[in-house]
Formats: structure tokens, C-alpha cells, sequence
């Protein structure tokens, strides 16, 4: 398969600067093909970014090109970058991204790219990235454009912690999603190996649930005639699709009758525990 240009900003859609990065790609490019990640990340919020890109780029023909512009804007302590991932290519700014994208993996190779010639306006940083995005997908090499480094900037991911008398797993809401469904960092590996099948209660603020599912439709009684039972509504606590904790209400809708994140009272960073009897 050919591989694609992604794009992940925090630009939203209600402003230009959207479609002026398209159209400077379709005036650089022959017919590419560009895929919208995400445009809704929350103003320069890196991990929030990583975070999507860490669940999607993987997805893509390996090759791909992908723009990561949150928290792009150039200056001497934010430099432009090339770096081949998992044999991917990313265009980004050396403002962490990359070490929370995947903490496993070191870059096989990273470029601070030449901009000395660019102008310095509103634009510009952009203008940067459309450039060597283009140099990519047109199958050049990124030293061309670009200088090698050995050091990027750092920033540590959130990690859960366990007490010392394995009790209890202390961790945090890294990510609310579309839904309001609240995703925790707490992996069921970990749930796994500390729990040891044991009882436990997750504590979310005030709200505690005794039980984990597997998919959202677990906590529906498909036993029960459709009529009769109770679908919407129901707090639940399951294991998705990226082996994380997540906390649900199912088929509720966030701008009506509120998700998990609002009506748990859980936001980015706040404190989701499970202990174990």
C-alpha cells in the first residue's frame, strides 16, 4: 500500500489555519493523499496529542508521513524535526511529543530540519513542516533537509504506582474521549499481576464499582426481553480495546444526560484507584 500524509493539530475547525495548511500541501503536492487524524486536541496539550497518535498511526501503510502540529510554533528551544518511528515518518516539534508517543521505542533516526531560509511570520513554523512533509512523501531523504541529532527533549510519561503491600493501584485519567468515557493508564496487566484474582473496588471521587467488563455490551442482560430491561444509563468499568481501564456510562449521550467523565467528576491527571481486599 502507498503510504499517506496524516495530520493531528489542535487547530479545530472554526478557523483558517486548517484550511491554509491544506491548501499550502495541495500546492506542494501532486494528488496526495492526506488523512485527518484529529483537529479537535485541546490547545497545546502534547499528551493529549500523543495519545491519539499512539493509538492510530500504527494503522497506517508503514511509510506514512505524519504532521504533528500542537504546540509547533518555532523557537530556539522548540526545533523542527524528522524522525523515523517504528518505520514511520514524523514531522513534529522537539517539544517531548515523541517520548510519549511510545516510550518503548527510540526513534531510529532524527533530523533537526533546515529552516534558516524560512520567513518569520504567522506562518512560517507551518510552512517549515509542509516542506519537509512534502520532501517525505515525495521519497526523499530526510539528511537532505536536515541535520541528525542524538538528543531529543524529553517528558515522562504518567505511570500508575502500587503500594508496597500490593493493596492498592493508584492511577490517572490520561485521556477523556468523545463519549466522555474517562481512560485510565492503569493496564489490565497490571490489574493482573497485582490483583491475583482478588476482590477489589475501583474508587473514582466518590463513586465505586466491584466490577470490570470486557466490552461495553457485557452489562446489558441480553437474557431479559428488550422491553423490559434498563440499556442507557449504566456506570460500568472495562478493559478496551487498548487494555486500559476505562470508565463508561453506556449509550449516554454527554451533551444530554452527561458521560463518565462529567458525571464522575473525572478530568485529565485526577486520581482513579483500585483496591484490593
Amino acid at each position: 500500500m502507498n503510504p499517506v500524509l496524516t495530520l493531528t493539530s489542535d487547530f479545530g475547525r472554526k478557523d483558517p489555519y486548517l484550511a491554509a495548511l491544506k491548501g499550502a500541501l495541495y500546492s506542494t503536492l501532486k494528488q496526495p493523499i492526506i488523512v485527518d487524524i484529529s483537529h479537535e486536541i485541546e490547545p497545546f496539550h502534547i499528551a493529549q496529542a500523543a495519545f491519539v497518535i499512539q493509538n492510530s498511526y500504527t494503522h497506517f501503510p508503514e511509510g506514512s508521513v505524519h504532521m504533528l502540529c500542537v504546540d509547533a510554533a518555532i523557537n530556539p528551544e522548540n526545533q523542527p524535526l524528522i524522525a523515523k518511528l517504528n518505520k514511520h515518518y514524523f514531522v513534529c516539534p522537539n517539544n517531548g511529543i515523541l517520548s510519549l508517543i511510545n516510550p518503548q521505542f527510540k526513534p531510529d533516526e532524527v533530523f533537526v530540519i533546515d529552516h534558516k531560509d524560512h520567513p518569520v511570520n504567522s506562518f512560517s513554523s507551518l510552512s517549515v513542516y509542509v516542506q519537509a512533509a512534502a520532501h517525505l512523501m515525495r521519497g526523499g531523504a530526510p539528511n537532505v533537509i536536515g541535520k541528525k541529532i542524538d538528543e531529543l527533549n524529553v517528558r515522562m510519561p504518567f505511570t500508575p504506582s502500587v503500594s508496597n503491600d500490593k493493596k492498592t493501584i493508584v492511577g490517572k485519567v490520561i485521556y477523556v474521549d468523545n463519549y466522555e468515557n474517562v481512560i485510565t493508564n492503569i493496564s489490565e496487566k497490571l490489574f493482573t499481576d497485582i490483583g491475583q484474582q482478588r476482590l477489589f473496588t475501583i474508587h473514582a471521587r466518590n463513586n465505586e464499582i466491584k466490577k470490570i467488563y470486557h466490552s461495553y455490551a457485557e452489562v446489558i442482560r441480553f437474557d431479559i426481553d428488550k422491553n423490559k430491561r434498563v440499556e442507557g444509563g449504566k456506570e460500568l468499568a472495562l478493559f478496551n480495546t487498548l487494555g486500559l481501564l476505562e470508565l463508561a456510562i453506556y449509550k449516554s449521550n454527554p451533551r444530554h444526560t452527561g458521560g463518565a467523565s462529567s458525571l464522575f467528576g473525572l478530568n485529565y491527571l485526577d486520581v482513579v484507584n483500585i483496591q484490593f481486599e
